[in-house]
């Protein structure tokens, strides 16, 4: 399966390149803004393709041209503002979903936020960010897309464990990037996933046990 990243020079995202770059069964595109992230991903012998979220639709259905799969790990990041939040996480995932319709390609899985489904469990301080996470899953839940929505909890820079609990609603928790993208790139081949949506954070069971049972 070939996959296109949007999001590959974010933290969960260069995870996933590494993991789907060693995998057996996929391939990927990196999809970045910046020539200069697309020189090293380049480097690191990575098929790259240059084209932003503000943009068009168009320019994101042709990045997507032969591929089979879309993740989006894309974030506008905690240094911008809301204002990005709603461009990046809001419409331009959406724009994601529409590029994948305009080429052809059913599977797409969105790294999400753990409880973005449920206001009533929305932090304050960051609410504008859930609003979009909110809304950018139920455009991809309404759309006629394979999906799956991952929702992890807080997440840490420590190395990942391969062991996670995955269920629709899940208390606080945190759980490394490293594990989140190791559950991105196992829910592309686990049927049980598709068309579902699920917190993740740390816990004793397998990735792939995790996943089968949600």
């Amino acid at each position: 399966m070939k996959v296109l990243l949007i999001g590959a020079n974010g933290q969960i995202g260069k995870h996933i390149v590494d993991l789907l770059q060693a995998s057996e069964n996929h391939t990927v595109r990196a999809l970045v803004r910046k020539k200069e992230q697309a020189d090293a991903l380049r480097e690191k012998g990575v098929e790259t393709v240059i084209a932003d979220l503000e943009g068009s639709v168009d320019a994101l259905a042709d990045a997507l041209k032969g591929c089979d799969a879309v993740v989006f790990a894309a974030g506008s990041g905690g240094k911008t503002g809301f204002d990005k939040t709603l461009l990046v996480d809001l419409d331009g995932a959406v724009k994601s979903m529409e590029a994948a319709e305009l080429a052809g390609v059913k599977r797409y899985l969105i790294v999400s936020a753990l409880q973005a489904h449920n206001r009533t469990n929305w932090s304050e301080v960051i609410k504008p960010y859930y609003v979009a996470k909110h809304y950018a899953d139920r455009m991809l839940m309404a759309s006629g897309l394979d999906y799956t929505i991952i929702r992890p909890g807080g997440l840490l820079n420590e190395p990942g464990t391969g062991n996670v609990r995955a269920a629709n609603n899940l208390e606080r928790g945190s759980i490394p990037r490293e594990d989140v993208a190791r559950t991105v790139v196992a829910a592309l081949d686990e049927p049980a996933t598709i068309n579902r949506a699920f917190d993740l954070i740390s816990g004793d069971e397998l990735i792939s046990d995790a996943i089968k049972n949600i």
